[in-house]
């Protein structure tokens, strides 16, 4: 076996463990204090990055939230995570998005792109191809909207860097099962 590695992760990978994938994990937590630091803790501990980050409230009466993370790792990896995460006391479920075939994943972007003459039109006809709407526009700005997926997200802000593209802020991932069945 080599020991060869496969892996942005401080831990070596060797090639029988498998190439390093994108995971993307929703956990439904007792909304409480000090749960989020207790779940990202158990991430960042085994040596990975979190790449996107997103938390809310879902339900008020039974004081639930849901922790959606992305995260890259092996599958041994990864299942490890899953199973760590579902131990915790206030975690309730784990769901693996990424092994879900009915599910949806979305982000929002808020890009902010600076210019004149040529750049500015040329921006405006790229934004109304990806669909993302000017929210704020003054004599030398915009501030574009868009949601998607994170690929379509990635090629509108690569698109707008030559443009003028000057800031960008963005939600991370959001899942959600497609049809009746709920998480």
């Amino acid at each position: 076996m080599t020991t060869e590695t496969l892996s942005r992760s401080v831990y070596p990978v060797t090639s029988a463990q498998g190439a390093e994938s994108e995971s993307v994990l929703a956990a439904i937590v007792d909304n409480e204090p000090g749960v989020l630091a207790r779940v990202v803790g158990l991430i960042s501990a085994r040596g990975y990055n979190i790449e996107s980050l997103t938390v809310a409230e879902i339900d008020f009466e039974k004081h639930t939230s849901r922790i959606t993370i992305v995260t890259r790792g092996t599958p041994a990896k990864i299942e490890q995570i899953k199973q760590q995460l579902g131990r915790l006391v206030p975690v309730r479920r784990v769901i693996d998005v990424t092994a879900e075939a009915d599910a949806l994943e979305r982000e929002l972007a808020l890009v902010k792109v600076v210019g004149n003459g040529d750049e500015r039109i040329e921006s405006m006809r790229l934004a109304q191809i990806f669909r993302a709407r000017p929210i704020d526009t003054t004599r030398e700005s915009f501030v574009f909207e868009i949601t998607g997926a994170r690929d379509k997200i990635n090629a509108f802000i690569d698109l707008m860097r030559p443009l003028g593209l000057t800031e960008i802020s963005r939600t991370g991932v959001l899942s959600i099962r497609r049809g009746a069945e709920s998480d």
